[in-house]
C-alpha cells in the first residue's frame, strides 16, 4: 500500500485488487476518487482531493479512471464524473457525486476521518 498522505492510482485491474484487499483488511475508511482525464471538473478536484489525503491519515485514498478501469467503475455503479466512493472493509458506506470539496470533506469526517494538524 502507498504511503500515508499520498493517493493510490490503480491503472491495472491486478494493481486495483491488490491494493483494495490492502486497504479493507487495514480497516481503515477508504476513499476512492473515480475520475475521467476528460472530465474538467475532475481535474479540477484532483489537486484539492491530494490535499485530502495529507490531511487525513487515516483514511485510504484511490484514485481510478474509469477509461482504464472501466470494469471497477461498473461495479460500483459509477455513473457520472467525479464520483467519491466511501468504503469500510469492503462496503459501501456512502458517495459524493461531482466536484463538491467541502461535502467529501464532511463526508470524511462523518465516516472517522481526522484531519492531522
Amino acid at each position: 500500500m502507498a504511503r500515508e498522505g499520498e493517493v493510490i492510482a490503480c491503472h491495472t485491474i491486478e494493481v486495483w485488487n491488490e491494493q483494495i484487499k490492502a486497504a479493507n483488511e487495514s480497516k481503515k475508511l477508504v476513499v476512492i476518487d473515480f475520475t475521467a482525464t476528460w472530465c474538467p471538473p475532475c481535474r479540477f478536484i484532483a489537486p484539492v482531493f491530494v490535499d485530502m489525503a495529507k490531511d487525513f491519515l487515516n483514511v485510504v485514498f484511490f484514485k481510478i479512471d474509469v477509461d482504464e478501469l472501466q470494469s471497477v467503475a461498473k461495479e460500483f455503479k459509477v455513473q457520472a464524473m467525479p464520483t467519491f466512493l466511501f468504503m469500510r472493509e469492503g462496503e459501501t458506506v456512502d458517495r459524493v457525486v461531482g466536484a463538491r470539496k467541502e461535502e467529501i470533506h464532511q463526508t470524511l469526517k462523518k465516516h472517522g476521518g481526522v484531519a492531522s494538524a
